[in-house]
Formats: C-alpha cells, structure tokens, sequence
C-alpha cells in the first residue's frame, strides 16, 4: 500500500503551528474536521470537545480504535503582576526551564492575540549575580508582552485576564537531511502518521477487516483524552503517541517504537507481540521500550475501567516535553505499522 510521507510531513506543519494547549482546541478540531470532509471520512464529536472518525469494516460486530491526541503543553494566565509582567501556571507535565526565552502569544476571553516572552525574573547577567543558578519555577518566571504596559491596569485595559490561554511558538523547521523539529511533535506527529495510515487506506480502496474508529482526543495532556466514548463493540485499542527517547532507551529518531510498559504498568502483551510480528513481517525499523514517566490515552482508558486489550507505539521523539525532533524516516515506519494493523486480524 503506497504511503504518501510528503503529506504526512506537510499535515504536521499545519497542525503544530495551530495554536491548541489542553482546554483550548477548537481551531485545531475545526482544521481536522475539514480535512474530515475532504477525505470523505464520517465524523462527530463528543461532549469534551474530541473528534471520533469512523471507517466501516467488513465486520461490524467488534470494531477497532485507535488514538492520537491534538492537545499540547501549554499555560495559562496565572496573576498579573504590578509591573505588567505575568505569571503562568503551567499545562501539561514539563519544567519551567523547557519554555524559558520561548516566545508565546495570549490569546484573551474575546480572541486577541498578544505576542510576548517567557523569562526569568533574573535575566540580565548585567544585573543579576545569580541568574545562571536562579531557580526557574513558577514565582522566577513570567511572561513579557510586547506591548506598552507598566501595570497590572495598562495590561487588562488590552482584555488579559487571569484564566487566558497561553500557547509557545512552535518555530517548526523541516530540514533538508529530513529532520523535523519543533514543539507539540507530543502528539501532533502521531495524529499527522495517523492520517498518513487512514490516507493511504481510503485511496487503496479496500475496506478494513473491521469497524474502526479514530479518536482525536482533545485533553490527553492532562489525563483524561480517551478514556470515554469508545463504542461498546470495541475489543482492540492502540494510543498512537510519541516514543520517548533518553538515557537507557532503545527508541531512537528513525524507528517506530512499541511500548511494553510505561507508569500505568504494562500493555497488553498479545498487543504487543503483535505489533513486534507486523513489524518483523513487514522489515520496519522497530524499537520496545518502557517510558518510566509516561501515561497514555490508552492508560487512561485502563484506569477508567475499558474492557479492551490496549496497546501504545509511535515515533520516536528526541527531547520530548521541550524542543522536540524526530526524523521523515520514523514517519514512515509509524505510518506502514499503522496501516499493517489497520489490516491485520484480531489480536488472539
């Protein structure tokens, strides 16, 4: 089946440089329900705000889900400050050092856009002795608008208030030797490889072996993305989320990795090991691993009580939660394993 990496790539440039921290998706769902529409693919969305696509199978008796979600880090409006400076707090599990010099747009309650910069209260060297050493938390750090503001008036006079969204410019490149970096691969680049699979699928022509369903969850971030709304017939679901790559792991930028235990515990073992013979099967660049300070949407529907066998793979990302990059080449195993399990029998 051919898979069409170009628009795997050019469909994650669109989505990173949507604007979506948890609790604020609404322009993102909209840009993938057009894309919905233009596919031919049957669509709703749930009560949280998420995205449920649904293919048709040749058996409609136990169905299929996979997920990917389209909410990032972000932060949100936590004081303004007498010298019109902000405080944030934070969305999403990463360190204040991630975002530090990171520049940042606010989006206010009646849809303003005010661009500014995420830094510490110690910045300048010139003046501060302890800014290499200054703890970076939430009291250290603040955000500086770009616009003429000395107090916490002159900033609600531009309508920020406590509560507004907060989002970080993703500064996507693509580079020639193939590299992608930017923020929000986490998980972006799953539901672009998600896509690439679902693509490929519809313009071969053949109907799955199963009902299956897509769902774009819309507050993964914070734990609770995809743990509802799953149709009663469902017996398999797979997370499509990032494979995490460090010190220990076996996952790197190139391959595709399958997840054999994170924080939750492990994953479904005849998931698993039907995920590694597809990937045998088909010569992909695969990687198992374990993501010890990591939780899925497929572990959130496990601590929610699903009854199903859930699995979890996806590319690998190098600096995850900061300024992340993976590789054309980890695009395309995601998308092939994908597409072989989209075809595959049911797990025994």
């Amino acid at each position: 089946m051919k898979i069409d990496l170009q628009y795997v790539v050019d469909f994650l440039v669109s989505l990173v440089n949507i604007p979506s921290p948890s609790g604020n998706t609404e322009q993102v769902i909209q840009f993938i329900e057009a894309e919905c529409a233009r596919l031919g693919v049957e669509n709703k969305r749930n009560n949280k705000g998420g995205l449920i696509l649904s293919v048709p199978g040749k058996n409609n008796d136990v169905h299929r889900v996979l997920t990917a979600h389209v909410d990032t880090l972000g932060a949100m409006v936590k004081e303004i400050k007498g010298n019109g400076r902000l405080k944030l707090t934070l969305i999403g599990g990463f360190a204040f050092n991630a975002i530090e010099g990171e520049y940042c747009t606010v989006e206010t309650a009646d849809g303003k856009l005010i661009t500014g910069t995420i830094q510490s209260t110690h910045a300048s060297v010139h003046v501060h002795k302890d800014t290499r050493t200054h703890e970076r938390n939430a009291d250290t750090m603040e955000v500086r608008l770009d616009a003429v503001v000395k107090t916490a008036d002159d900033v609600r006079e531009l309508g920020i208030e406590v509560g507004d969204f907060v989002s970080f410019n993703p500064r996507c490149e693509v580079t020639e030797t193939g590299f992608i970096k930017t923020r929000h691969l986490d998980d972006k680049a799953s539901v672009a490889c998600m896509f690439g699979a679902l693509k490929s699928v519809l313009e071969s022509g053949e109907q799955l072996p199963y009902t299956t369903h897509f769902l774009i969850s819309n507050n993964e971030e914070i734990g609770y993305g995809a743990n509802s709304n799953i149709p009663p017939q469902t017996v398999e679901f797979l997370a499509i989320d990032m494979g995490a790559i460090g010190d220990g792991q076996t996952t790197d930028e190139y391959c595709v990795s399958i997840c054999a235990k994170d924080s939750s515990g492990p994953y479904h073992y005849g998931m698993r090991k039907h995920l590694v013979e597809l990937a045998k099967a088909n010569g992909l660049n695969y990687a198992v691993d374990i993501y010890p300070f990591y939780g899925s949407d497929a572990s959130a529907a496990m601590s929610a009580g699903v009854d199903v066998k859930h699995g979890l793979i996806g590319p690998g990302i190098d600096a995850s939660h900061s300024m992340e990059r993976t590789h054309k080449s980890s695009f395309e195993n995601s998308v092939k394993l994908i597409v072989a399990y989209l075809q595959s029998d049911l797990v025994k």
